[in-house]
């Protein structure tokens, strides 16, 4: 078996499911696998996969594990050469997992390879390609200085080696993820991702930034960033920097000191709400028969092109597709005068987020 993707899942019903739409399409024509993971979720996740999605191996935890432990556990299950780890608020293209595989297999000495993430309004979320956040750089941060925080070396769309990637779509040859001991259990969730990037680093391997593929991730819908947030994180960049960077009293203590009023500190960032003045259905071809229905309070269109500001576009994944619904918000992001939902017409919901830190809105019809 080529690819196994790994998904787990923590009251995310609805952003689960679209996920999972996504991923079955663009596995099409690998040999591939598909295991989700919950962690005692008390929606009804676990019934919903095990009614629309039969085939997939779905472990249920008895008791919330975390992001570590959780994806550790799914990963024994796992029989591909390749591991995807995924979060079940992405969405995917249909040839996101061919394009990286294709490259991984041109790479010799190969780590763990990330892709290009963007948020529900189709902004580029830098966290997708990192430098090592050793304590200098972490102190620059923290008074406002990221530019060695982020791999800002390569452009959003090119491909080069980068040393941090995300946890919310790492792909990565199983043989290396258990060499190096998988996700390390010491953190619950937050800071896993940076402690498995640089654990394969250290073991001789390069990890690399493949922007050529773009997925959506919509950041805010497995956790809330606010000051519980930041003392979380925090907190686990700590173990970070005591499992990695161990060195005089001194250090340790500015350490301390710089992550304790870090985590103080909200990561919040108020976003402007945007005045819409319409909503906008884009289905090719256009439904008829909802088009009258819903007559005067929704307007449709089977075309991407020449569509006003203030407009709330909502994308029938199942007749664009999710490459083009992914590109389209991607590329509309300049303007950000709209707001963006995907339609998933077969299940009757939409959803969406309109900004990387905030809860996103699920409409369920």
């Amino acid at each position: 078996m080529k690819l196994s993707v790994v998904i787990l899942n923590y009251n995310v019903r609805y952003f689960l499911e679209l996920c999972l739409r996504s991923v079955e399409v663009a596995l099409n024509n690998i040999e591939s696998e598909i295991i989700v993971v919950d962690n005692c979720s008390s929606d009804d996740s676990v019934a919903m996969v095990k009614q629309l999605f039969p085939s997939v191996t779905l472990i249920e935890n008895k008791n919330n594990y975390g992001f570590s432990q959780g994806n550790n556990i799914g990963v024994k299950h796992a029989k591909g050469e390749y591991l995807c780890i995924l979060n079940p608020d992405t969405v995917v293209a249909e040839d996101t997992f061919s394009k990286i595989l294709s490259f991984s297999e041109t790479q010799s000495n190969l780590g763990i390879v990330g892709c290009q993430l963007i948020d529900g309004t189709g902004k580029f979320l830098p966290e997708s390609k990192r430098h090592i956040p050793t304590p200098k750089v972490a102190l620059q941060k923290l008074i406002g200085n990221s530019k060695n925080y982020y791999n800002n070396n390569l452009n959003p769309n090119q491909i080069g080696k980068t040393d941090i990637l995300v946890g919310a779509f790492m792909v990565l040859k199983r043989a290396v993820y258990n060499e190096v001991n998988g996700f390390d259990e010491d953190y619950f969730m937050y800071g896993e991702d940076v402690d498995l990037s640089y654990k394969v680093l250290k073991a001789g391997y390069s990890n690399y930034y493949f922007g050529e593929t773009s997925i959506i991730h919509f950041k805010g819908e497995s956790t809330l960033k606010d000051k519980i947030y930041a003392k979380r994180f925090y907190g686990a960049m700590e173990i970070f920097y005591k499992k990695h960077f161990k060195s005089n009293a001194v250090v340790s203590a500015l350490v301390k000191i710089v992550l304790s009023l870090a985590s103080k500190r909200s990561l919040v960032e108020e976003s402007e709400e945007l005045t819409i003045n319409e909503t906008l259905v884009i289905s090719q071809p256009v439904d008829e028969q909802l088009k009258h229905k819903l007559d005067g309070t929704v307007s449709f269109s089977s075309s991407l092109k020449e569509i006003p500001s203030h407009t709330q576009i909502v994308l029938d994944a199942n007749s664009l597709g999710y490459k083009t619904s992914i590109d389209y918000i991607k590329s509309s992001n300049t303007s950000r005068q709209n707001t963006y939902r995907i339609w998933l017409k077969s299940s009757n919901f939409m959803l969406g987020s309109d900004s990387s830190v905030g809860k996103g809105e699920v409409i369920s019809f």
